[in-house]
């Protein structure tokens, strides 16, 4: 995967959505309008960090190349020379795949 030329501030994460599947177990198609959004995503790059009341350096809990599980819903939508991306922040995250 190309690496967008976008880097997140604070803790905002960029990730690549991954494409729904076109078929289902069965064998069905399922034409592009009848997709849902995508909830899967990979962690493409990492904002600067958010910090405590201290002003110590919080630590993101994803990494680049972690499959993670976002909100239908969630994130700005941004594009990258074709390509479609999310911004959003760590805490829209609700897990990671594997």
């Amino acid at each position: 995967m190309a690496k967008a030329n976008i880097r997140p501030l604070a803790d905002r994460v960029l990730v690549k959505p991954l494409e729904a599947e076109e078929q289902t177990k069965g064998g069905i198609i399922i034409p592009d309008s009848a997709k849902e959004k995508p909830q899967e995503a990979e962690v493409v790059s990492l904002g600067t960090g958010k910090r405590d009341d201290d002003g110590k350096l919080i630590e993101f809990t994803v990494k680049p190349g972690d499959k993670v599980l976002i909100s239908k819903y969630g994130g700005t939508e941004v594009k990258v020379e074709g390509e479609s991306y999310l911004i959003m922040r760590e805490d829209d995250i609700l897990g990671i795949i594997g």
